[in-house]
């Protein structure tokens, strides 16, 4: 097996980041309450692991800011051309699922 060095691995780690928030920016149709349901994190989530690095280096992101990084415009014009209606089903699903911190 290769040894990377740390370097190589936060290379490679940024461009599989970058393939995710790619990835999700083109599957507009999976809800972030889909994926809080099945994966127990959404985009949001990653909008605010971001902004905690940002404030963990002395860099301050604001709400806004970082969800525009994650989804690549900002929050509320992604959820009028995105965003639709859960369903009662998946709303409850979500309630039982919800992180502690959600």
């Amino acid at each position: 097996m290769t040894e990377l060095s740390d370097e190589q691995k936060r290379d490679f780690e940024a461009a599989a980041f970058r393939r995710l928030l790619a990835h999700l920016r083109e599957r507009t149709d999976v809800q972030n309450i889909d994926l809080m349901n099945l994966a127990g994190f959404c985009r949001n989530c990653l909008s605010n692991w971001y902004r905690d690095a940002a404030e963990a280096e002395g860099v301050d992101l604001s709400k806004d800011q970082s969800r525009e990084i994650i989804y690549g415009m900002p929050y509320a014009e992604w959820q009028a051309l995105n965003q639709t209606e859960a369903s009662d089903a998946k709303k409850a699903e979500f309630e039982a699922r919800r992180p502690r911190d959600h």
